[in-house]
C-alpha cells in the first residue's frame, strides 16, 4: 500500500464515520471529462479522493463540493470564478486553482493544480482591494498535508486548534500575483 492509498482509505474511513449518508464516488469518465472541460488534469490525491470516496460531500466543515453533477461543483465554481475574474477590473482568480470547498462568505479552499504538490489555497476575499493577490493564502503545502490536518484535528478551522501550539495559520501565497497575471 502507497502512502497516497492510505491517505486515502484514512479519509473514506473518517468520511463515512463522519458523514450521514455519502454521495457515490466518481466514475474514472466523469473525471477524465472533468479534466478535459478545466483544461488541465487533478493532481493523482485529489481525482482519487472523488473516484475512490466520494463525489464531495466530506472533508472539513462545508465538506468537499462534488467534482461534477447537478447542482453547485467544483467544476462549475471554477468556471464560474475564471469568467467574474477575467470580467472584472481585478483579475483575481488564477487558471489551475480549483475551488474545492466553500468555507462561506465568498471563501474557498482551493487546489494548485498546476503545481506538483497540490498546495491547498485559501481564497478570503473579504477584504480584497484592487489587488486580487491579497485574497490569496496558503493553507497548506500540498493537499495531503491538508488532509492530515482534518484528519488529526490540528488545521486551524478545527474547533480544538487553540489546544494544539504547532496550529499554522495560513500565509500570504507569494505566486498569487504572477500567477492572477498568468
Amino acid at each position: 500500500m502507497t502512502a497516497t492509498d492510505d491517505l486515502v482509505a484514512r479519509v473514506a474511513e473518517k468520511a463515512r464515520a463522519t458523514t450521514r449518508a455519502l454521495p457515490a464516488p466518481a466514475r474514472a469518465e466523469e473525471v477524465t471529462a472533468a479534466e478535459e472541460s478545466l483544461g488541465f488534469p487533478l493532481p493523482p490525491l485529489l481525482a482519487a479522493l472523488y473516484r475512490e470516496v466520494a463525489n464531495g460531500g466530506f472533508g472539513p466543515d462545508y465538506q468537499l463540493l462534488p467534482l461534477v453533477g447537478p447542482g453547485r461543483t467544483a467544476t462549475g465554481e471554477y468556471r464560474s470564478e475564471r469568467s467574474a475574474s477575467a470580467a472584472g477590473d481585478t483579475p483575481y482568480w488564477p487558471a489551475g486553482v480549483l475551488p474545492i470547498l466553500d468555507w462561506g462568505c465568498g471563501m474557498y479552499a482551493a487546489v494548485d493544480c498546476l503545481d506538483e504538490a497540490a498546495a491547498v489555497l485559501l481564497f478570503e476575499p473579504n477584504a480584497m482591494t484592487d489587488d486580487g493577490a491579497v485574497a490569496w493564502f496558503v493553507d497548506a503545502g500540498s493537499l495531503a498535508a491538508w488532509l492530515e490536518t482534518w484528519l488529526g484535528g490540528t488545521a486551524w478551522y478545527s474547533e480544538d486548534a487553540d489546544a494544539h501550539e504547532d496550529v499554522p495559520e495560513p500565509s500570504p501565497w507569494p505566486s498569487a500575483a504572477t500567477r492572477i497575471a498568468g
